[in-house]
This record gives C-alpha cells, structure tokens and sequence, in this order.
C-alpha cells in the first residue's frame, strides 16, 4: 500500500475502504450498458442516436440523484445517504434485466442514474471530510481508482458472458448480476460513521444552512466555476465511456476479445492515473493538476481517433486515454470539498458534480448525432477535445484550496 495509507486511522482506514468500493460497483453497474451497446443495437435495431441518448439520459438522471443525495446528507448524514444510494443503484440495475423495449430500458436505466449520481456525491464528501488535508489530495484520488477496478470487473464478466452465452441471454445476465452491490451496504452499516467534523456541526449556526446558500452571494461564482469544471471533465470522459467500446467493435473491427483487451489496456492506465493525479494535486496543487492532465487529454484523444495510428501505438495510447481520464476525474473530489464549508458541502459537491455531469452528459448524443454525418471517431475526437478545453478554462478561474482546513469555512464568507 503507498505510504500515505499507513498514516490514517482505523476508521479512516474503515471509511475508505466503504468509499472505495462503492465506488468501484457503482463503475460495475454503470459500465454494463456501454458494454451492452453492440448487442442491443443488434438485437433492438437500435440507431447510434438512440443509443447515445440512454447514455445521456442516465447521466442526466444521475445529476438529480446527486443533487438529491447531497442535501440529504448535509440533513440526515452522510453514510446513512450513502447506503441508500447503494441499495437503489443495484436495485435498478438488475431491473433493466428485465426490460423487453428502448423505452422500458430508458425508465429502468434513468431510474439507475439516480442512485449512481448520489453515491458519488456523498461518497466523495465522506471521504474529504474523513482525512486531513496533507494527504487529502491523494486519499481521495485513490478512490478514483475504485472506477477502474469496477469497470474490468464489467469487461471481464461481459467478455466472459458474450463468449459464452447466446446475445439475447448474456446482456441480461450481465445486469442481473448488477445486484450484487447491494450486499455492501451491510458491512457500512456495521462499520462506517460519519466524520466529527460533520457531527460538531451540529452545535453550530451553519447548521440552519440550506441547499439554495451555495447560491449565496458568498458562493454562487465559485458554485458556477465548478460546475464549469466538472461539465467539461464529465463530458470529454463520458464520450469515451460511452463510445470507446463500440468505437473498437464497429471503427476498428475488433472481435469481443481484442476489444475486452484493448478496454483492459484502458483500465490499467485509469487505475494509474487515479494515484497520480492525487499525488500530483498535493505536490504541485489542485489547479495546476487539471489544466496539466486536462492538456495533455486533448492532445491522446485527438491523436486516437483522429490519426492514423499503428495497432501497438493504439494501445499505448488506450493506457494513455485511461491514466489521463481517470487523472482529470479523480480530483474533482477533493477540490470540491475545499470550495465549500461543512454545512453545505454535500449539497454544492451535489450540485456542482453531478450538474457537471448532467451538462456533459450531452456529449454522448452529440457524438452519435454527429456520427450519422462523419466518422464516429472524429465526431468523438472533436467533442471531447472541446470539453477538456472547458476544463483547462475552468481551473485557471478557480482559486487553489491545497492544504485547505475544511473546518475553517463558514457559510457567510467566500472562499478564497
């Protein structure tokens, strides 16, 4: 384990583990569908643009669940939210096993967003207000890395499942397996209280503080700012979450294996570069950080699909895309806590996070709409491009928070 680890606590110890690991099957159930687009395109007839808006549509969805989540965490708790979140999720994953229609997998996969938005967005406030702030940068980071672990779960089951059973059987097998998720919610509720900083504030006056103070004068620039940041991470991301698996499939002609060991090439490189983008953040600073990784993701992207490249080079720069997406992503969490006081910090990292990803979330529509009129790797290398330009744009307006007492904020004055 990195040294960082041996330096917190038991129950710090505890509350990573909880974070980590929701982390990581809400990345498992998440995954399952863009897994599953080749065969439901198949089976349903379904169109590219159909496709791109359940992906959409999701993500949207995952915006209220987090917007929703969060201010109940700042009212009832946080690991109390946070088993909520959990059970709803897998619930609804195994559900869109059962769906026989587009129509009936939009609700079931909508209804899913809810839960995964609202793990992220408590999740990532527990974790921050867990540890202190010399390693919170790298603490939080790390948990990113629960995504990739979660996601080669998924390639693994589907490449494991489409080999070996009939299409129309395996994609819903794959989601009914999405219900295994719900099993952790035992072991949090045996071992996961909320941080002390969350509980002394209740003997405080910021306790009387609501979801709509982030947009107080004191915090609605900085509450705009973020949002910005986390639209254009979420948005360049999820058209590669989204896209990459049929991209492989259809653009490079992959077979089932080959794509499940290009996405697992991918993976790797996003389990890297969760831990570099924490030790990066709490060596060099949070704003720095993103416009550095967010740079050079623009440039891996463009060159993937937009260049002609070798079979070797493609999978040298699959890690790449991997290291560099899971960088851009795994510090919103830590620099989304310093931006906010206690009492609404749930809420604004609700809002701002899940805004973000319900704004980038566009992205893949836009991608298969644009599809229809040029190649779908260059419609992706476009919007992607663009929205890690947003990012750069967003962290260079942001204050940097690095080493930031999270006890220090109040509601009545902006942060710095």
């Amino acid at each position: 384990m990195p040294r960082w680890f041996s330096e917190l606590g038991p129950s710090q110890k505890k509350t990573f583990w909880a974070c980590f690991s929701g982390w990581g099957l809400d990345a498992m159930d998440t995954q399952m569908y863009a897994l599953s687009i080749p065969t439901l395109i198949m089976l349903w007839g379904m169109s590219k643009g159909q496709a791109g808006l359940l992906g959409t549509v999701v993500l949207m969805m995952a915006a209220l669940g987090g917007w929703s989540a969060g201010m109940l965490a700042d009212r009832f708790g946080r690991v109390r939210v946070l088993q909520a979140t959990i059970l709803w999720f897998s619930a609804f994953t195994f559900l869109a096993g059962l769906t026989h229609s587009f129509g009936e997998l939009l609700v079931a996969r909508s209804l899913q967003g809810l839960g995964f938005g609202g793990e992220w967005a408590v999740g990532s406030v527990l974790i921050s207000e867990a540890v202190g702030p010399k390693v919170r940068g790298r603490v939080v980071g790390a948990i990113q890395a629960g995504w990739a672990i979660g996601y080669a779960i998924a390639v693994l089951l589907s490449t494991l499942l489409f080999s070996l059973l009939p299409p129309d059987i395996a994609w819903r097998v794959f989601f009914f397996i999405g219900a295994a998720p719900g099993l952790l919610v035992l072991w949090i509720r045996r071992n996961i209280a909320d941080p002390p900083i969350f509980a002394g504030l209740r003997a405080t006056r910021d306790r009387a503080a609501g979801f709509w103070t982030i947009f107080a004068p004191a915090h609605a620039w900085t509450t705009v700012r973020g949002l910005l940041l986390t639209t254009g991470i979420y948005g360049g991301n999820y058209v590669l979450i989204t896209w990459l698996p049929t991209y492989l499939r259809t653009d490079r002609g992959l077979s089932v294996v080959n794509t499940g060991l290009t996405l697992g090439v991918n993976i790797a490189g996003s389990f890297c570069g969760a831990f570099l983008n924490g030790w990066m953040a709490d060596a060099f600073g949070r704003r720095r950080t993103f416009v550095v990784i967010a740079l050079l993701q623009g440039l891996a992207v463009a060159t993937y699909t937009l260049a002609p490249i070798a079979p070797i080079t493609a999978l040298v720069l699959a890690f790449a895309l991997g290291t560099l997406q899971s960088g851009t992503a795994a510090g919103t969490g830590a620099f989304l806590a310093e931006l906010f006081p206690t009492a609404i910090r749930g809420s604004a990292q609700g809002f701002c996070g899940n805004g973000g990803r319900a704004l980038g979330a566009v992205m893949p529509t836009f991608v298969g709409v644009l599809s229809a009129a040029m190649p779908l790797g260059v419609a992706m290398g476009l919007c992607a491009c663009a929205a890690y330009g947003l990012v750069v744009l967003a962290a260079l307006m942001l204050p940097e928070t690095r080493g930031r007492d999270l006890g220090s904020l109040t509601v009545e004055e902006p942060v710095q």
